[in-house]
């Protein structure tokens, strides 16, 4: 059965667009606080948005009647925030995301704030994470770690689709009006939990510029 949420992506046809290892993504004291007060305001909202929700929920769980797809890919295109999961050669979910804090251009080093570029794995997941569920991805591989080497530096690893630091999930979709990662890929809480039950270990996972 699907979840709620992909029946409306569903009917609205189409991508939404907007923008560790141990599931930490390194988030410096202000950018959590700009979350904080996202939070906050998230929290005022949420009271009057609750009945509908709950009633949305309960026509979405008659409608929702088919299997999960088997996902085949994950795919992120960076410069469009947006993150789909491909089965048969068909996008049947997406989602916006947040990157790095300096998105533009591969991944190089420890501490650089940059999303990876190019073609992984998800290898392993953490369910108790700081930001609610995570996927780590396979960076880097050997063409990463010979760049490093060459270069002398840290290739830096612990890249994770995550959802939001805990304790401030009602931030919500708003979370993407900025890049605050230290490379992950994050979206929301409801989204990584749909994200953690279509997508299997091993799946490939491309990302472009």
């Amino acid at each position: 059965m699907l979840p709620p949420s992909s029946a409306r992506k569903r009917r609205r046809h189409g991508a939404r667009r907007a923008r560790h290892a141990l599931g930490t993504c390194g988030v410096d004291l202000a950018r959590r606080a700009w979350l904080a007060s996202i939070s906050a305001l998230a929290i005022g909202a949420s009271s009057a948005a609750c009945a509908s929700e709950e009633l949305a929920f309960e026509i979405d769980a008659h409608l929702d009647t088919e299997a999960a797809p088997r996902i085949e890919l994950v795919r992120l295109d960076k410069s469009e925030r947006r993150l789909e999961l491909v089965s048969r050669g068909v996008v049947v979910a997406s989602y916006d995301v947040a990157l790095g804090s300096a998105p533009v251009g591969a991944k190089r080093r420890q501490g650089d704030g940059r999303t990876p570029e190019g073609r992984y794995r998800i290898d392993w997941r953490k369910r108790d994470s700081d930001y609610h569920r995570a996927l780590h991805i396979s960076y880097p591989n050997a063409e990463d770690r010979a760049h490093a080497r060459a270069n002398a530096v840290d290739p830096g690893g612990a890249i994770m689709i995550h959802g939001l630091p805990n304790g401030l999930g009602l931030i919500g979709s708003a979370h993407t009006l900025v890049d605050w990662t230290d490379g992950c890929i994050a979206v929301t809480n409801a989204e990584i939990e749909e994200i953690w039950e279509w997508v299997e270990d091993g799946v490939p996972i491309e990302i472009q510029p």
